[in-house]
């Protein structure tokens, strides 16, 4: 196998096994070169094949960032991963969401490294509570890109931030990067969320993606446990 496919094969497994994860921005061209001691044309041309595939994509003035993967245990794993906004999945039930903060920000080193821009560019900071059929199910901390989703106001909040993504905005919205855990709620969660007694919240943190492979979206959600059933696949390597 010619040098340049066979580089583009480990750093396909590597997509694949998780170690480049979706939307992860890929070591720079000159990284790759002193890692697999080739020159930058052959790593060029490993990087085309990449995107030729449809693995990665190339960003003017950012890098290059994964996109997808052509393995089909992987496919799986990726359509499992999909997912819709709180509105789609309560369709034909009574919503309702209050804002309780909508501001722009710098975001913190953190926030900036999860949504792939610079710390002095600008982003929504976002807390809502979700209610479906009159009932507090989620308060929602939110943080997205002013520079990539333009025009968000406080009626869109009252809404679908999704919908507007797809229907107004026309980005396509692909995949998320998930951590879930259990924690207990704050004080003021304990007012949001109506909850009287014990009850742990089951926390979901965000990352969200466009099919281009940028970051749009990075957010903690608070879900009371006693309302939701989440369900994801896995992938056993």
């Amino acid at each position: 196998m010619v040098k340049y496919r066979q580089i583009a094969d480990e750093i396909r497994k590597k997509i694949a096994d998780g170690e480049f994860y979706l939307g992860r921005q890929l070591p720079l061209e000159k990284e790759l070169c002193v890692q697999y001691g080739v020159s930058r044309i052959t790593i060029k041309r490993s990087i085309d094949e990449l995107v030729k595939l449809g693995v990665v994509v190339k960003r003017r003035g950012s890098g290059t960032f994964v996109k997808s993967v052509d393995d089909e245990e992987f496919k799986n794993f990726r359509r499992g991963r999909q997912f819709s906004g709180f509105t789609e999945i309560n369709h034909g039930r009574e919503i309702y969401t209050e804002v309780l903060q909508f501001s722009i920000v710098h975001p913190d080193g953190e926030i900036a490294e999860k949504l792939q821009i610079p710390p002095d560019d600008f982003v929504y900071d976002i807390i809502r509570t979700r209610y479906v059929d009159g009932r507090p199910i989620v308060i929602e901390y939110t943080k997205m890109p002013i520079q990539l989703l333009p025009g968000i106001k406080k009626d869109i909040l009252e809404k679908s931030i999704y919908a507007y993504i797809q229907d107004e905005l026309k980005l396509k919205i692909q995949s998320a990067h998930r951590a879930i855990c259990a924690v207990m709620p704050n004080e003021i969660e304990k007012k949001e969320l109506a909850i009287q007694e014990v009850l742990p919240l089951l926390e979901i943190k965000q990352t969200a993606f466009l099919d281009d492979g940028r970051a749009f979206e990075y957010s903690i959600s608070h879900h009371r446990a006693d309302e939701i059933t989440f369900k994801t696949v896995s992938m056993c390597g």
